[in-house]
């Protein structure tokens, strides 16, 4: 949901601060002046919750970008908050629209993280890094790679990149891989290299356990990630 705060001149509050002798072109200063007080409160509050400042457009008497100062006496002036529930609550809500059914278990798995923690369904989303949606199924992957026909484009990769389109100047959207688990997420381990020669002249590799590597692989699930902006 967008945060709007709206400032309009016949509020009480306003009339108390526009200094009704002034001229026109001076009330209009007032209106701004009083405007840029109310949006850094705003921006504060959401700062606080946040951990950061959401992005706003700004409406001055209709007119979307317009500067404050050019606020007629009469008119009024709109801050709307581009905040991360409208991304989250599209995201998930696009995730169980393109999401193909059978049984429902793949459509009810998705979960949400926040910097790897999991975020209960209804929650207040904590201030993160970096935001996670997947589905812990083994067979996201196929899913993804287009096993059902209800899906044959894959279900991740289609949302991010709908949301990155609608979304892009609030947050950095992107359909990666997260090896996920039981104990949550493992990090990336590359692939095992030959650099050196044994004794007997053959390649080894450079030390990687090439287990763990394997294990990571099979740990990988389709997923959508969100980089937040400051």
């Amino acid at each position: 949901m967008s945060l709007r705060t709206r400032l309009d001149p016949i509020d009480l509050d306003l009339r108390a601060i526009i200094d009704e002798d002034l001229s026109p072109e001076a009330q209009s200063r007032q209106v701004a002046a009083y405007a840029r007080e109310q949006l850094a409160e705003a921006q504060e509050i959401n700062r606080q919750a946040l951990g950061r400042v959401p992005p706003h457009e700004t409406v001055v008497d209709g007119r979307p970008g317009a500067p404050v100062d050019a606020v007629r006496p009469d008119g009024t002036i709109v801050f709307a908050f581009e905040m991360l529930d409208d991304l989250f609550n599209y995201i998930a809500e696009q995730l169980l629209l393109h999401a193909p059914v059978l049984t429902g278990a793949f459509r009810s798995s998705f979960v949400f993280l926040a910097d790897g923690v999991e975020v209960e369904t209804g929650a207040q989303y904590p201030a993160a890094s970096e935001y996670v949606f997947l589905s812990p199924l083994p067979y996201a992957a196929k899913l993804e790679r287009g096993l059902s026909a209800q899906a044959p484009d894959g279900v991740f990769q289609v949302v991010a990149t709908m949301a990155k389109r609608r979304f892009g100047n609030l947050a950095a959207v992107k359909f990666s891989y997260r090896a996920y688990g039981d104990e949550g997420f493992t990090a990336y381990i590359p692939a095992p290299r030959l650099t050196t020669r044994n004794r007997q002249g053959r390649f080894a590799s450079d030390g990687r356990d090439r287990s763990a590597q394997n294990r990571e692989r099979s740990l990988r699930k389709p997923a959508i990630v969100i980089a937040t902006r400051d």
